[in-house]
């Protein structure tokens, strides 16, 4: 035990870890290094449509389905939110403090990163006795734009995975919340939008009831 000696170094050369200068590291590099820096669509809709099909096995109604998209979806919400934070200046690196805020992040900053522009609209519920449901609206959704829909499953909405997506955002800032995906779109020859979704947030009481506290602070 008397042979034992102290590592030289500081505790930075221990850890191995070195920083670059100008304060970015490998979080902050996109993960396709292609020139336009964007995913193939074909490579998209291949994955997609795959994960679909692995989703639809054994199901017993398309309820089931939309469940297991978002399941699928909600783990990367949560990582989502911790890179797009991490990659935020250090004195605007602080998670949403207000549902409107959050709302606002998912809108822009999500959308952004996901889709390569903003979403169509953000509202909220028309209905008074309604105050815990907002609604993202997405006019034509990504994942649902090389999906083919059988006819006896016309109600299915695929972009149930990205309402799984928005829960964990919302989860991972502690604003828990239901999000679920509706087709508002109407299939009509000349309809601009066939496709329109709508994500409804509904969050939960615990939610509303801190919010309304802050609101009286």
């Amino acid at each position: 035990m008397s042979n034992l000696q102290a590592p030289r170094g500081g505790a930075k050369e221990q850890s191995g870890l070195r920083y670059p200068t100008n304060g970015k590291t490998i979080y902050h590099r996109p993960l396709n290094r292609s020139k336009t820096a964007e995913l193939s669509g074909a490579s998209f809709a291949y994955l997609f449509s795959e994960m679909v099909s692995y989703a639809s096995k054994k199901i017993e109604s398309i309820q089931d389905l939309e469940k297991r998209l978002n399941v699928q979806g909600h783990p990367i919400g949560l990582k989502l939110l911790d890179l797009l934070l991490y990659r935020e200046p250090a004195r605007s690196q602080t998670r949403p403090l207000n549902i409107i805020t959050l709302l606002h992040f998912i809108k822009i900053n999500v959308w952004q990163h996901l889709f390569g522009q903003a979403a169509d609209g953000l509202e909220k519920s028309s209905d008074p006795s309604k105050p815990d449901e907002y609604m993202i609206i997405d006019n034509e959704p990504l994942v649902n734009r090389y999906i083919s829909v059988p006819r006896d499953m016309s109600q299915l909405n695929c972009a149930a995975y990205v309402a799984g997506i928005i829960e964990g955002v919302c989860d991972g800032s502690a604003f828990p919340a239901r999000v679920t995906a509706h087709s508002v779109g109407k299939q009509e020859e000349g309809e601009l939008w066939p496709g329109r979704t709508v994500f409804l947030v509904k969050f939960a009481p615990e939610v509303m009831e801190r919010e309304s506290f802050l609101g009286k602070g």
